[in-house]
Order: structure tokens, then sequence, then C-alpha cells
């Protein structure tokens, strides 16, 4: 990969958000939400970067964030050597034909009052107004056949279709522009494991059609093992490792990284009795309040006074491994 040029680069990318006080006294000050702290990475063409974590470690504010959705507090945001935080809206919309987002939710991520066709045909409508109606309708139905869907449905409406196919619906408006990158943010999680497997494989197979990169966010360190060639683990807002597939599955460094992996269920049954789980002691801390020094040290097995002084940046472990860890 270090041979490409990145399609997009973030840089010590911040997302912080002022909380206004409970106190009835005026003097209380506002609280900060750091919901994203100092995370970096890059995006290379053809790529899939796996993002996974525990609910509320800012994984989705993140993607939000990286398409300006969402201001960033600090940082940087470059697309194709274009500096885009802080830049115009006019800006943003001339890059987002070419980075395009898929949701959470199948269902509430598509107009209810519009047709599949209408609902697929909208981003060509917005960014190309020149388009003739009969070329867009054209375009519209081939992308709904290679989502998996039929021509014969495109005047339903969401309702009537599964969660599956809602998602397949998502898909085809964000691929309909032909994009470079796609930002998918838990595009399975509320969906049934079967159509998970089905999902997944569709955008497996559009990616090696249309040469898509993609950043998969997820929970499930299972999927993202299927998909991704890159894998980062985030925690309280920072990325405590990024690695290769290989290297995170197979050789994890961070007490993290070790953590969440013990936690997948093994597919045999006398495995999964005699496997080790490492639990982490504590509950997750509050964003608003973040440890000092290292975020992860109050659960950390092998913490040490020094951790609640320095906060360790991502490093170079070895080839294919970053780790924010200085006990390493």
């Amino acid at each position: 990969m270090s041979a490409l040029k990145p399609l997009l680069s973030i840089r010590d990318l911040k997302v912080h958000f002022s909380i206004a006080s409970d106190s009835p006294w005026p003097w209380v000050a506002a609280g900060v939400l750091k919901a994203v702290d100092g995370v970096s990475f890059d995006i290379y063409p053809g790529e899939t970067l796996g993002i996974v974590g525990e609910s509320g470690c800012g994984k989705s504010t993140l993607a939000r964030a990286m398409l300006n959705l969402i201001p960033a507090t600090s940082g940087s945001i470059v697309w194709q050597g274009q500096e885009m935080r802080g830049a115009t809206a006019q800006a943003w919309q001339a890059i987002r034909k070419s980075v395009q987002m898929i949701f959470q939710d199948p269902l509430a991520s598509l107009n209810p009052r519009m047709t599949v066709g209408q609902i697929i045909a909208e981003p060509l409508q917005t960014h190309f107004p020149q388009m003739k109606s009969p070329d867009v309708m054209n375009k519209v139905r081939a992308m709904m056949v290679k989502v998996g869907l039929t021509e014969q449905q495109i005047n339903r409406y969401p309702h009537e279709f599964s969660g599956g196919q809602c998602q397949r619906i998502g898909i085809a408006r964000a691929l309909v522009m032909e994009p470079k990158l796609i930002i998918c943010d838990e595009p399975v999680s509320a969906l049934d494991v079967s159509i998970q497997a089905q999902i997944i494989n569709l955008l497996m197979e559009l990616q090696t059609q249309m040469g898509l990169a993609l950043v998969f966010i997820a929970h499930d360190l299972a999927v993202v093992k299927h998909i991704s060639q890159r894998v980062m683990v985030m925690y309280l807002g920072r990325a405590m490792e990024l690695a290769t597939k290989q290297a995170i599955y197979q050789n994890p460094s961070h007490p993290y990284t070790q953590a969440l992996l013990s936690a997948i269920p093994l597919p045999n049954p006398r495995l999964e009795r005699h496997k080790s789980l490492q639990l982490l002691s504590g509950d997750l801390p509050s964003p608003m309040n973040p440890p000092t020094g290292c975020s992860f040290r109050t659960r950390c097995p092998k913490a040490i006074a020094n951790c609640a002084v320095q906060r360790p940046e991502l490093r170079a472990l070895s080839a294919d491994t970053q780790v924010a860890c200085d006990l390493l």
C-alpha cells in the first residue's frame, strides 16, 4: 500500500461536543464530550479498512466527520491531496460524487414517500442535473440489477421490502455515481446473520467490479475479518491498534485488541469451552471525563503508574502493525 497515494488521509482528527451543565449555577462551566480524540489513518485505492470497537467508542462519529456531516473540531482531512477540513460547502459537494455512505438502519435511511427508482436516481439528479431522464432511469435500472434487485421493483416503496432488500437499495444509491470510496457505517448490524453474509459478499463483489475503496465500521470482529485488509481498533475515541488483518487476528499486540478477540465465539463447542477469556475489569469510562494518560489504563491488566502520565500515540511496532502502547 505504501507505493500508492492515499485517497483519503486523516490526521489527528478530533470531534468534541460542548455539553451544557445540569447545574443551576451559571458559573459552572459546560462539559466537553470527546467523541473522537486524535485519530490518524490513510485509505488507499481498492482496499478495505475495518474499524471496530465497543459501542460509544466514536466509530460512527468518525465516519460522519470524514464526510463533514459532523464538523471536526481540529485535525486534517485530505482527499486526494486537497485539504477539506474547513472547506466550503461547494468544495464538499464536489467530492461527494466520489465519496458516498451506507448507513446502519436500512429502512430509516430511505425516504418512505419516494419510490425505489426516485431514491436511487436522486444523487444523479443532484450532481448531474444535465442528465436526461431516460438516461438516469436506465442507469438506475442497471444498478438495481447489479445489487440483486429487479427492474420490476422500481416503482415500489421502501416499506414493501425486507431489511436486506432495503440495504441493497441503500447500496445502489451509494454506488450509482460510481464513487471511489464508500464509508459503510455498520451496514449489517440490523440484519439477520444469513442476510449479513449476503450483503458482505455483495459489497466484496462490487468492490472487485468497480475498484472501490471501503471503510467498513462494525463492532463484530468476525464480520470485519471477512471483508477487511487492514483493521483499526478504537477505544474511547482513540485508535489503539492499526494493523493488517493477518497481524490483528493471528498476533494481536494491544491488550484491548486481545480482549476483544478472546470474546469472539468459536464454532467448535469443545474449543469454545476450553478457551481462555481475557475479561476487562471495571466499566467503560465516560468520554466526558476520560482517564489521564492512556485512555485504556483503567481497564488494562498490564497498566503501570507511568500509563497515567503520558498518552501513547500510534507507533510502528513492526512493518504491518501500529500500536498505541508504551509498554510494547
